[in-house]
């Protein structure tokens, strides 16, 4: 006799990207699998007193959506005090900056996050553009892709930041003269300046972050990559499992810097198993370059500025053999690549290392490509994970930062998300969150329209556009293929793992522009039902 079911959900479109079959209007759960797909009346059959039966009217159901590359944590406490995401010009950063100080005590630290370097372009990039809306408080701004930060005077002085310094990677605090202009490039730099900084209590932290894990849901996201991961954020994966706040599956990788003694490498390669319910281990994360804006992304040549000729690793032969130390152990290996001679070193050293226990090895950003390079990612089965978000800042007229300093044929190659998919490769989306919004709706039409949407003013900056259905596969099927999880995520078939997105219309189907209000009705995990709004 089977089981009754634990949840229906009746009366909907289901999209299950799966090729048996591609369309329902009924899903049944038990125990947190999917156990029925069909019509409503085949659904029903198996429901009992005990079923949670919830009628949609229509409303559309898609497989869980996956944010394939984000920093859950790092911006829950990070990115606090002015939203700078949407301050397109100096006057709205300086106008935002004065409500934050509004907003403080007497010498509290004002901070901002999301910064774009583009509004400096006619006043360069100093303390002393926004010393008058400080007032005099230490601040420390991040730039959107959290690779540079602008700190006050005050902040400065605070941090004991005075002149230039020498750092293991490819680090610098900008100087004019020896004197600090306030711009901080990577982490060894920025590490001076949060290190100054009042650090959260461990109850605030938690509150932060099972906070924004609500604010996942909320959006229809059911499981992320959280690019940021210690064996402390174990520790705090765990007390969310036990409080009964990890409502989102998430994949940690370990960071691996530089400077990361070969000791922490032992450390963490023992800890390659480690998981709960809804999260595991079993990645490791390395940064090969910068960002382009900044002039660390490394390419094959130079940028307008002559940047680009430097690795983030000063001794590329160690992230090699750091590469190596993991993959040997099964390890999936993620490689931070925005620059082009930065994706190539990553292709050859992936070519040498054994492939991992599960999913594929990974190039993260891409943002340029040579030509000969982009068919080995399929040739290779090295997964690209692409994020459409970040080209929002670019402008067709290739008149933005990172345009002109990659200039025209570079940027004819810009974030080749399409050519990649058309030649075989396995993509994967996300948003690197908080470089940009978490929201998959977002990110799925941000991947479609090429520019930002609810902007049709703005032309596409090219034409590698994806389609509604690529775009969602990229948050859904490719997703889970990158790390072994293509077997249990991802579609909507009977044992598969009951995570599951209802929106109010078919994202694949929704126009672009009006995607990103499209409202998200209910979020699954495992059979729970995490967020609600009907």
């Amino acid at each position: 006799m089977t089981a009754d079911l634990d949840l229906a959900l009746i009366g909907a479109r289901v999209r299950t990207l799966d090729p048996d079959r591609a369309a329902a209007t009924a899903v049944g759960v038990r125990e947190g699998v999917v156990v029925a797909v069909g019509t409503d009346e085949e659904v029903r059959a198996r429901c009992g007193p005990a079923t949670e039966v919830v009628e949609l009217g229509g409303a559309a159901v898609v497989p869980g959506l996956i944010d394939s590359h984000m920093h859950p944590f790092m911006g829950a406490t990070g990115a606090q005090g002015a939203d700078l995401l949407d301050a397109h010009t100096l006057d709205d950063v300086l106008g935002a900056l004065r409500a934050e100080r509004a907003k403080c005590r007497p010498g509290e630290w004002i901070r901002g996050w999301g910064l774009d370097y583009n509004v400096f372009a006619q006043t360069g990039i100093s303390s002393e553009v926004i010393e008058e809306a400080v007032g005099g408080a230490p601040a420390a701004l991040t730039f959107m892709d959290f690779h540079t930060m602008l700190a006050s005077r005050t902040a400065l002085e605070l941090a004991g930041i005075d002149g230039p310094r020498e750092f293991v990677e490819h680090a610098e605090i900008v100087c004019v003269d020896g004197r600090p202009t306030g711009e901080l490039h990577e982490r060894g730099a920025m590490d001076l300046l949060l290190g100054a900084m009042p650090t959260l209590t461990a109850e605030r932290r938690y509150e932060l972050c099972a906070a924004h894990l609500r604010a996942l849901a909320a959006v229809g996201i059911t499981g992320t990559h959280a690019m940021d991961g210690t064996l402390e954020t174990f520790d705090l994966l765990r007390e969310l499992e036990s409080r009964g706040d990890l409502i989102t599956r998430i994949l940690t990788p370990f960071t691996i810097e530089p400077d990361t003694p070969e000791e922490m490498w032992e450390r963490y390669g023992a800890a390659g198993e480690e998981h709960g319910r809804r999260w595991r281990a079993g990645v490791a994360k390395f940064f090969i370059d910068g960002v382009i804006d900044s002039g660390t992304g490394w390419l094959v040549e130079p940028d307008s500025e002559g940047d680009g000729t430097a690795a983030f690793w000063p001794d590329v032969d160690r992230y090699r053999r750091a590469v190596r130390f993991f993959a040997e152990r099964g390890f999936q290996c993620v490689t931070h690549a925005t620059g082009d001679r930065g994706v190539r070193e990553a292709l050859n050293t992936y070519a040498s290392v054994p492939k991992p226990r599960r999913g594929s090895h990974r190039i993260e950003h891409i943002e340029t490509l040579q030509p000969e390079d982009l068919p080995r990612f399929a040739a290779e089965g090295v997964v690209a994970s692409m994020q459409a978000q970040h080209m929002m800042w670019c402008s067709a007229d290739r008149s933005d930062n990172w345009s002109r300093r990659l200039g025209p044929e570079r940027c004819g190659r810009a974030f080749p998300v399409r050519s990649l998919l058309e030649s075989g490769a396995t993509i994967a989306l996300g948003s690197d969150w908080p470089v940009a919004r978490y929201d998959p709706r977002e990110g799925m039409a941000a991947a479609r329209l090429r520019r930002p949407p609810l902007h049709p003013e703005r032309p596409p900056y090219d034409d590698q556009a994806l389609t509604g259905e690529q775009a969602l596969a990229g948050y859904t099927t490719g997703a889970a293929a990158t790390v072994g999880d293509g077997e249990r995520l991802g579609r909507i078939r009977p044992g598969f793992c009951a995570d599951l997105t209802v929106m109010a219309e078919d994202p694949a189907d929704a126009d672009p522009d009006a995607l990103v209000s499209v409202p998200v009705l209910m979020t699954v995990v495992d059979g729970e039902i995490v967020h609600r709004a009907i």
